[in-house]
């Protein structure tokens, strides 16, 4: 088991950032949905806002649904990018998709995380340089990373580039149906390692394919990080604008 704990480390260092993403990615629409109802007092609006604010990354995710279904072989409906309230929940888009099977549902559920994540990853690194500033950081060269950060911010088209990062990392989450195939399937992997480990099968194998990924993981997790603290500044200035903003009395 030691042999085996520190190959997984990248794996979980990713799967620690993607989490940290995700909850972040909620603050971010509690937040703008806060600030836009301060400022208008409609929930229309606030829903409106919402959805123009990542609506670039809407397409994506839901285009996504409708790319992977296709290649799999099912058949796809009832394409929609609008919002729609449903009680306290809104829902940004939807694909109608053919059940496939559970392998195959996943991967449909999965197709916009798998996507947008690929996306992230090339913005990050070829205009931002993640792993640059992620690195100057963990070395505690802070101002270095702020540095490599103000040069790629400065751009011509910097600005735009980091709205897309936002908007893509913000919608590529799996919601409630999408992730609803995945409990089966992450049930079946739990089991298989469960008794692969209790037969004591060799470890190699699985230190080789954790070798192999590492390279691919720190830079998807470098990705993340960077994408993390876009949305922790974003956080920060629309908690700030919402107590200005905030009805008094």
């Amino acid at each position: 088991m030691p042999d085996l704990f520190a190959p997984l480390l990248p794996l979980l260092s990713f799967a620690v950032a993607l989490l940290a993403l995700y909850l972040l990615s909620q603050q971010v629409s509690i937040r703008l949905q806060q600030l836009t109802y301060f400022l208008t007092r409609s929930e229309d609006m606030m829903t409106l806002v919402l959805f123009l604010v990542f609506l670039p990354g809407i397409i994506i995710h839901e285009g996504a649904h409708w790319l992977m279904a296709r290649l799999l072989g099912l058949k796809t409906s009832k394409f929609r990018v609008w919002p729609k309230r449903k009680g306290r929940t809104i829902g940004m888009g939807s694909v109608s998709v053919q059940a496939g099977g559970v392998w195959r549902d996943s991967l449909v559920g999965l197709a916009p995380l798998l996507a947008g994540t690929a996306l992230v990853t090339l913005i990050a690194h070829q205009i931002f340089a993640a792993s640059s500033l992620t690195a100057a950081w963990s070395r505690g060269e802070w101002a270095a990373g702020v540095a490599t950060l103000g040069q790629a911010m400065q751009q011509p088209d910097g600005a735009l580039w980091a709205y897309a990062l936002f908007a893509i990392a913000n919608a590529m989450m799996p919601s409630a149906s999408d992730r609803e195939p995945l409990k089966p399937l992450l049930l079946y992997i739990a089991i298989a390692a469960v008794l692969y480990l209790f037969l004591g099968l060799p470890a190699s194998p699985l230190t080789a394919l954790l070798d192999w990924s590492t390279p691919y993981l720190e830079q998807l997790t470098s990705a993340l990080v960077f994408t993390i603290l876009l949305d922790g500044v974003i956080v920060v200035i629309l908690f700030l604008l919402a107590m200005i903003f905030a009805p008094r009395g």
